[in-house]
């Protein structure tokens, strides 16, 4: 960082928002709050009850808990530059979140990925599925989860931090690694091919977990009853709609950085650029949480926990 020539980024993609952007950082105040709150309560949820230590439960809440992440990285950081005059990033949180924005949108399609191949276990092996998915491969697949994506960005994000900058425009609300190093003093062509590489070292073997893991349901419910097809594929939909909803964002997310969308309305464009972080991370909690009765159940009684008490308390009160 010491050869940077320029300290701070310009966001430029704030100047069409500037007219609106009271109501939009209440918008995005309110979308940050619902996200923290529905997937802090399906973690608290899932780690209080030990009945809900089902495997696709833990992945649950690790997905939880990078969507935390995810948003976290993302919407404050919009807001705060959403309200200044000048619509600037410094240099050095801006690289920070290339790092927090591309490991959160790895560690998501790897937690996708792994949820499928629980789903395949628990469908074409119901009678072994708690030895083959035992605590120990359980915590394994978190660790690999967690740790791949962090360790195969660091390798990429370490070529982009040798860097000098000499632009400061980045065309987006927030800082992405290809955008960034656009404004680098040096040819920065080598880390595109770097990053491709990597992309699809990481990309290639979830897309084939995946592909192996629905392949295989399809075989095995081709087999069964009718009545017992839809009991299968039905623990199935909510992580096909996650898998789609993830994947239609990020694709949106890739388009708009790799070729000219200024075709597409600007107002189009923001809500697509912010697609991929924002949307999977309200919805799953409540595919998830309010989608799955046992969890439910749990959920309302700890929302509703402390009015039965105040009840309990008040009746004693009046016995006394």
């Amino acid at each position: 960082m010491d050869n940077t020539t320029v300290l701070t980024f310009t966001m430029t993609a704030y100047a069409v928002m500037e007219n609106h952007k009271h109501g939009l950082f209440t918008v995005f105040l309110l979308l940050y709050l619902i996200t923290i709150t529905l997937n802090s309560l399906l973690v608290v949820v899932i780690r209080q009850n030990k009945e809900l230590h089902q495997p696709m439960n833990v992945f649950t809440c690790v997905l939880s808990i990078n969507e935390i992440y995810g948003t976290t990285a993302l919407l404050p950081a919009v807001m705060a530059v959403l309200l200044s005059d000048k619509h600037e990033t410094s240099v050095q949180w801006c690289l920070a979140q290339v790092y927090f924005l591309h490991t959160y949108a790895s560690a998501e399609f790897f937690i996708l990925a792994v949820m499928g191949y629980d789903r395949y276990v628990a469908i074409c092996y119901p009678l072994h599925y708690h030895s083959i998915m035992s605590h120990s491969k359980i915590g394994k697949l978190v660790a690999l989860a967690s740790l791949y994506p962090l360790i195969l960005f660091a390798c990429y994000y370490a070529l982009t931090l040798q860097l000098s900058f000499c632009g400061k425009l980045v065309p987006k609300l927030y800082c992405v690694n290809f955008e960034v190093v656009k404004n680098a003093c040096s040819d920065p062509s080598y880390i595109s091919i770097v990053g491709l590489v990597l992309i699809l070292a990481f990309v290639v073997p979830q897309v084939g977990m995946i592909f192996f893991s629905y392949v295989q349901i399809a075989r095995v419910c081709r087999r069964l009853l009718r009545q017992s097809q839809g009991s299968a594929l039905k623990t199935c939909i909510p992580h096909l709609f996650s898998l789609m909803n993830y994947t239609i964002g990020s694709m949106f997310e890739v388009i708009q950085t790799r070729f000219n969308m200024r075709h597409v309305a600007v107002e189009v464009r923001i809500f697509l650029s912010l697609y991929f972080v924002i949307i999977p991370s309200v919805f799953n909690p409540v595919l998830y949480g309010l989608g799955t009765h046992l969890v439910r159940v749990h959920i309302l009684k700890l929302l509703f926990r402390h009015k039965i008490l105040s009840k309990k308390l008040n009746k004693t009160l009046v016995a006394g």
